[in-house]
């Protein structure tokens, strides 16, 4: 009788670890993030064309990825903030995001500051708790620049 109870208990308990040190691997897994290039518009606008590459190392598609960027002037003075989609992000895959500021020249930018993570998930629907998986987004994200404008968080 116990052994017939403690099987499927043991199943569930190796089912629920295996599932935990699987988000666990996740959560130290880091999110790279590269500010890869920045070039002018060529279509006769004021502005400039921004490339980052993301890195989605985990088995599973990141749903979204949603940053809030703060863009600095050469001077240090705050010239734009914007919220940036880079999702989804498929599994195992890096990827070229790439968007275009209007009526800002690329030599005017001094820094790109990750001032938050908006939003995050795996999958195709936000998890239980999103503050956490906001916050776990922001922790794994490593940043780097191929540009002379840095990227920080």
């Amino acid at each position: 009788m116990l052994r017939r109870f403690m099987a499927p208990m043991f199943f569930c308990a190796a089912a629920l670890l295996g599932l935990a040190s699987g988000s666990a691997a996740r959560a130290d897994t880091p999110l790279p993030l590269e500010l890869n290039k920045l070039e002018p518009l060529t279509q006769g606008e004021a502005g400039c064309r921004v490339y980052f590459v993301v890195t989605n190392p985990d088995a599973e598609t990141i749903g979204q990825l949603r940053l809030d960027l703060i863009l600095f002037g050469t001077d240090g003075v705050i010239l734009r903030r914007i919220a940036l989609d880079l999702g989804p992000l498929t599994a195992k895959k890096t990827g070229v995001r790439l968007f275009d500021l209007q009526n800002l020249a690329c030599d005017s930018i001094g820094r790109v500051l990750v001032n938050d993570v908006l939003a995050c998930h795996a999958g195709d629907k936000p998890g239980g708790n999103a503050e956490q998986e906001r916050a776990a987004c922001l922790d794994r994200l490593t940043l780097s620049s191929r540009t002379k404008v840095p990227l920080a968080k």
